[in-house]
């Protein structure tokens, strides 16, 4: 099975591609997208949409796990992340594979045991499930294969 995990950004969106064979899982590749300030809003928003549905063209996921929203004391970056939460959602649905939303609270503890973890607590952690040789960075992307991660955890009943 392979997943997609997004951590969702107006500026910028980490994504890491996992797949799982029996109880083995690899990365395929993580990185970022990053939209440029000088666009309008539309246009950012369009460049999240088509990246992330050329990465869905690309590694034909099962499955695009996404971060849930949280509560932002700053309404204009709520606002942001809700509208590029919704690009990514967009690209999920017209690809026609689930997207399952997990709070940032579920998906630090499926991964580090500690509802409350740092984001390098995280990195660290993902480094050391997946076995990788170094970080992953950009820290966005080391979430975003955290959130892959949080889909695998789940009890499929």
């Amino acid at each position: 099975m392979r997943i997609i995990g997004f951590d969702p950004g107006l500026g910028v969106s980490g994504f890491g591609v996992l797949e799982k064979k029996g109880n083995a899982v690899r990365v395929i590749c993580y990185g970022a997208i990053r939209t440029p300030r000088t666009k309008t809003l539309p246009e950012r928003l369009k460049h999240l949409y088509d990246e992330a549905t050329k990465l869905l063209k690309t590694y034909t996921p099962a499955v695009m796990a996404i971060e849930d929203t949280f509560y932002q004391k700053n309404v204009k970056s709520a606002l942001a992340l809700g509208q590029a939460r919704g690009a990514l959602l967009l690209a999920g649905a017209n690809a026609g594979i689930p997207c399952p939303e997990f709070a940032p609270r579920k998906v630090k503890q499926s991964v580090t045991g500690n509802g409350a973890a740092t984001k390098e607590q995280v990195q660290f952690m993902v480094q050391k499930i997946l076995q990788l040789d170094k970080p992953p960075t950009p820290i966005d992307a080391s979430d975003a294969l955290a959130i892959g991660l949080c889909y695998l955890n789940q009890p499929k009943w």
